[in-house]
């Protein structure tokens, strides 16, 4: 239903904090923050909807698309809030997701602890029934023990069973069988099998992801039916598609069959949105950077296309530490955690140090400035007691904060107990998120042999405009992009992305045993999966296609990522298959390996719709510098104290102006924070690009 002939497009971001909601009509946005309702997450984006409509003079019946992503996956496993969960796995293999692996990531620390597995060991059942690598069954499925089983489940009162039987990956047969009795015998329960949801080898993390799956899929039907539900009340008509960790689209009903594929669904809608701004730049080198209210994140994106992995983990006990939290087996855009958010508490710990997070005041009671009984000062209350933000105008006017009460938070929480004043608590605060955000970049970009230097940072999300300058001083970087909207930036992310899917599976073939037919067989079952999530949203489109296998050199313990051709295999193809694992494996490690045959483990399908190339921007070749008479003070750290910033409206700033730190430019959702060593020029799509000043003509 298009309104004045132009269509009505909508993305909704919940986060920790605020939840985003976006429109576009046409080429016009309009955009709108609220805060997030922890208990009715779906009323805060039906308030999001009214005000967002209003603004744009649209009704809610002129919408013709809703996309969503949210948070609350995520959050569910981190607070361990979901169903009554029971697992069913194969005899002698019922403590697998308690034992884990071999891997320490703390090798010498003797108190090592762990998270606790989702399912503990009295709602683990075990029946027997075996099938073998090859996929030939070894040991009949004991149906008898399933409707004991059942009987069990039915009794304790579980609302959700994960089932997980060794390498169903290879065979789903058992599992299937196991669903069939299970769900005949209790019709109103959830059932996830993990050759459904995560077909892949090494059974801990297959087991680990159907058991999120598990846990998450009652709560995560409840919520989005409420909301589809909701929204058809109040006067939607339109469907409704949620974004997906791997930045595709998907239907309401393909995320409510496999909730675990949106657990970074609001981070995914980021990086398409730094993506998209990459493009138009022509930026192959880019580090986006997203710092909302509760977690910071990067994602590196090169030649235009985000960086992606096939495993993430969640609920770590050890921030930034690999190896300390839940694996999730599924395709994701690879957004890695690397700091506190706007809301993330500041505290000091038994050494006398200031450490900020990982808790969060959230929007309930949200940071002490908001004035809504929070105690505890936040990252959002130093920067306003430093002179980031204003008071007056923050969110839009719609939050008035109140300076007061960040002073006393930080006094009484930091000040008092390290005896220092409020302005260096402040200080404190923010140099301590700065530099982990840093550090953890940093490590990020060792472990990927990238130099950041080299890198053009585009930030986004409402605290990341606030932090980013001094960020990139810390990193070497010469130039940041802050987009147009970047404080709602994942939502218009949402706007930006394709419907799609990535369908993957474990499937055992030595390279010198290649055989086409098997192959081009496993492709065409992958591809029919990929289609019909990436097709469930009703019409019928031209989907790209795209093939991966994860590869390794046979005794190797971890793959690398080999792009295939798309086409039909013959068994010549090996020696091309060889080639490319071959210069894959050079780029990454220097040399290739001589003598050893190569294993493929793992194959993958993705589809994804035809997008629009954004349009090129051009750079503006003519700079006419600006100057404000509204000036504030906020703090610079290089300079050790208070400065006089020039203070400017971004809506008033036209292509070529170019303003020089210090200064602040403020908008609806954010403002960006210009420090003594950059300059901001507006570009000609209402980009600001910020770059080291001496470095405007390099």
């Amino acid at each position: 239903m298009a309104y004045n002939n132009q269509s009505v497009r909508v993305g909704a971001d919940i986060g920790g904090t605020f939840t985003d909601v976006v429109l576009e009509v046409g080429a016009q946005k309009f955009s709108a923050k609220v805060l997030t309702n922890n208990s009715e997450p779906e009323q805060a984006i039906i308030d999001g909807l009214f005000k967002v409509t209003q603004i744009a003079k649209v009704g809610l019946e002129h919408i013709d698309q809703l996309i969503h992503g949210t948070t609350l996956a995520t959050n569910s496993l981190i607070e361990r809030r979901g169903a009554e969960t029971a697992f069913i796995t194969s005899k002698g293999f019922r403590d697998v997701i308690e034992m884990r692996t071999e891997g320490r990531f703390e090798q010498y620390d003797l108190n090592l602890s762990l998270p606790p597995p989702l399912i503990s060991r009295e709602h683990r059942y075990v029946v027997d029934g075996r099938i073998a690598a090859s996929g030939r069954e070894l040991v009949a499925l004991d149906e008898g023990q399933l409707l004991e089983i059942a009987a069990r489940i039915g009794q304790a009162g579980y609302q959700s069973v994960a089932i997980g039987f060794i390498h169903s990956y290879v065979s789903a047969a058992h599992e299937r069988r196991a669903r069939e009795i299970l769900a005949a015998e209790l019709p109103a329960i959830s059932i996830s099998i993990s050759s459904e949801v995560s077909p892949q080898m090494r059974e801990f993390e297959r087991f680990n992801t159907v058991c999120a799956n598990a846990f998450i899929k009652p709560l995560m039907a409840s919520y989005l039916q409420r909301l589809v539900d909701r929204f058809r009340a109040e006067g939607g008509d339109c469907p409704v598609f949620m974004m997906h960790s791997g930045g595709g689209l998907i239907s309401v009903e393909s995320a409510i069959e496999f909730p675990v594929r949106l657990l970074e669904s609001g981070p995914a809608g980021g990086a398409i949105y730094a993506a998209d701004y990459a493009a138009g730049y022509g930026l192959d080198k880019v580090l986006s950077y997203d710092m909302g209210g509760t977690t910071a994140k990067i994602c590196m994106i090169e030649n235009r296309v985000p960086k992606t992995a096939r495993s993430f983990e969640v609920a770590r006990t050890y921030r930034f530490k690999k190896g300390s939290g839940m694996p999730v087996s599924i395709p994701v855009i690879e957004m890695v955690e690397i700091g506190a958010g706007g809301g993330s508490l500041g505290w000091v710990d038994e050494m006398h140090q200031i450490r900020v997070g990982p808790e969060s005041a959230g929007s309930e009671p949200g940071p002490a400035c908001y004035d809504r009984g929070g105690q505890q000062p936040a990252v959002t209350d130093a920067d306003l007691v430093l002179g980031r933000l204003d008071p007056e105008s923050f969110a839009g006017g719609e939050i008035k904060l109140e300076t007061q009460n960040s002073i006393a938070a930080l006094q009484r929480a930091i000040g008092q107990p390290l005896e220092m004043g409020t302005e260096t608590a402040a200080v404190g605060v923010c140099e301590v998120v700065d530099e982990n955000m840093a550090n953890a970049a940093r490590v990020h970009a060792v472990e990927n042999g990238k130099e950041l230097a080299d890198f053009t940072m585009i930030a986004y999300g409402g605290a990341a405009p606030l932090h980013a300058c001094r960020l990139c001083e810390k990193l070497g970087i010469d130039s940041l992009l802050i987009p147009p909207g970047a404080g709602v930036g994942s939502a218009i992310g949402f706007l930006r992305a394709p419907f799609g899917f990535e369908a993957v599976r474990g499937a055992f073939l030595r390279l010198s045993e290649f055989d086409a037919d098997w192959t081009n067989r496993l492709i065409a079952e992958l591809d029919a999966e990929a289609q019909r999530f990436a097709q469930a949203g009703g019409a019928q489109m031209e989907l790209l296609r795209e093939i991966k296998a994860y590869m390794r050199y046979q005794g190797q313990g971890w793959e690398i990522v080999v792009m295939l051709p798309d086409r039909d295999f013959v068994d010549a193809d090996q020696l091309e298959i060889r080639r490319r694992f071959e210069d894959e494996y050079i780029r990454l490690f220097g040399r290739a390996l001589d003598g050893l045959d190569i294993e493929i483990m793992t194959w993958s399908v993705q589809v994804r719709s035809h997008l629009a190339e954004p349009a090129t921007v051009m750079p503006v070749t003519t700079e006419n510098p600006c100057y404000s008479d509204e000036r504030r003070r906020i703090f610079d750290v290089r300079e050790q104290g208070f400065v006089d910033a020039a203070v400017f409206q971004r809506e008033a700033l036209a292509s070529g102006d170019l303003i020089s730190g210090p200064a602040v430019i403020i908008e609806s959702e954010t403002s960006t924070i210009v420090t003594n060593r950059y300059q901001a020029i507006m570009q000609s799509d209402g980009c600001l690009l910020l770059r080291l000043k001496g470095k405007e003509h390099d």
